[in-house]
């Protein structure tokens, strides 16, 4: 099937996000994209800080379930889940420090609106502010833009529970190396119930998408692109040798808009609204045409209320470093007519570095390309290798919450305080009461 009509299949029939009945009437418990059946229906919802430390105490596994929009079995259980959904609340707001606090559950859609009101903003956003914040801190989730570090890196505290049930806080002020090992924590070092994080004030944004970006000119100015705007993503399918779209996200100060030109590097400025896949309407999509918003409102690709992306699909995403993007690339594009069957886009970003243990942008900027695929598991698993070997001379560091299938040993490689994380993993959970497949294949290393 073409991608044109996969397409049109999909958007007749929506994915169902919620809770569904299996067949013997039991609640199924799947992710958002319906790729991962969680390994036991045991879910218990908790609303309070007391009633979470008794729950963590009584249970010898357990994790804990957020929005599920992973595509592995990162968050995956086959014991207990409990859910934080109560705990989506707005703790605090500290207007002198400009800091905000957030319980567990809170997510960036129920979030930013808020600040908006207080005249607060956050740095960056994800593409989509379905997710949570705490989950999407412990995973390294990211916006875009060459000077804005991923959504981990507005993180200043946190709060959270660990293995025997006592209650830990970590500042970034107070307490250091320990502090930046726990933040991308992957869910292994306890239950996060609040994180609070640095703002900035308000500011308005724009937006505008150009067409046809030639691959030649990306490789020769790459740099100037990047740094042409606050946020600048580059959407592709590979096939005839250029970006189909990029996105830039221009911030207004004191008053002075962006004025696009109507031609960028061979590219041409939209002429209407545009969704990342042409295929799809993009009704779904944050303004575009330069019209003025809140940041909010125009730092994700998608807005609040509608299906992100295409709905139906399967994610993987690779970092590499920023000075080898082009080659990177280069190298990825090379298998373009692997690609091309079973893609629908690859999107490219830059980001800063960070000093944050386990993200994928520790101590290096670097440049991530998201490749959004049709549901077919088993065409996916064997091109995520050839891409992995194609990127395998960069070191890529794939997102921990996506599809991916590097060796264990590998991540070790790329993470030199790998060694030093898993010693706090066991301080503050010796019997591994946190852990998962996932976590013991790829972190601990156990069978």
């Amino acid at each position: 099937m073409d991608k044109r009509s996969f397409l049109t299949r999909c958007s007749a029939s929506p994915p169902d996000r919620s809770f569904g009945a299996g067949a013997a009437g039991k609640l199924t418990l799947t992710n958002w994209a319906g790729n991962i059946h969680y390994s036991t229906e045991n879910l218990e919802s908790v609303g309070s800080l007391e009633r979470l430390r008794a729950l963590v105490k009584r249970h010898p596994r357990l994790k804990v379930l957020g929005t599920r929009h992973g595509f592995n079995t990162i968050a995956d259980s086959n014991a207990q889940f409990l859910s934080l959904e109560p705990m989506d609340h707005v703790a605090s707001l500290d207007s002198a420090k400009r800091t905000v606090t957030v319980a567990g559950r809170l997510t960036y859609g129920q979030l930013c609106p808020y600040l908006e009101a207080q005249g607060f903003a956050l740095d960056n956003l994800a593409s989509l502010p379905h997710i949570s914040v705490v989950g999407a801190c412990s995973t390294a989730t990211h916006g875009s833009g060459e000077k804005n570090g991923n959504l981990s890196t507005a993180v200043s505290g946190i709060e959270l529970v660990t293995a025997a049930g006592d209650t830990l806080e970590l500042s970034e002020q107070d307490d250091g190396e320990r502090f930046l090992a726990s933040v991308v924590g992957l869910g292994a070092l306890g239950v996060i119930t609040k994180v609070t994080l640095n703002l900035l004030p308000s500011y308005p944004m724009q937006q505008y998408v150009y067409e046809g970006l030639p691959l030649r000119e990306l490789t020769e100015h790459f740099d100037e692109i990047e740094g042409s705007a606050y946020s600048v993503s580059l959407f592709t399918d590979w096939q005839h040798q250029q970006i189909e779209e990029v996105w830039l996200k221009a911030v207004i100060r004191d008053g002075q808009r962006f004025e696009a030109p109507a031609e960028f590097l061979g590219a041409r400025r939209a002429a209407r609204n545009l969704h990342p896949i042409r295929e799809l309407s993009s009704e779904n999509c944050t303004e575009q045409m330069g019209v003025p918003g809140p940041w909010y409102d125009r730092l994700p690709h998608f807005r609040m209320g509608f299906t992100p992306s295409a709905g139906k699909e399967l994610q993987s995403e690779y970092f590499v470093p920023r000075k080898n993007a082009v080659d990177a690339i280069l190298a990825v594009e090379k298998l373009r007519e692997h690609l091309g069957p079973h893609l629908l886009v690859t999107e490219i970003r830059a980001i800063a570095a960070d000093r944050l243990w386990l993200s994928p942008c520790y101590r290096r900027p670097s440049v991530a390309m998201h490749f959004t695929w049709k549901p077919d598991w088993g065409a996916v698993q064997k091109l995520l290798p050839l891409i992995e070997r194609e990127l395998a001379p960069f070191c890529p560091r794939p997102h921990w919450g996506k599809l991916f299938t590097l060796a264990p040993i590998e991540l070790h490689r790329s993470y030199e305080k790998m060694p030093d994380f898993i010693k706090l993993c066991r301080e503050y959970d010796p019997q591994g009461k946190f852990r998962n497949s996932f976590l013991n294949t790829n972190i601990f290393r156990e069978a």
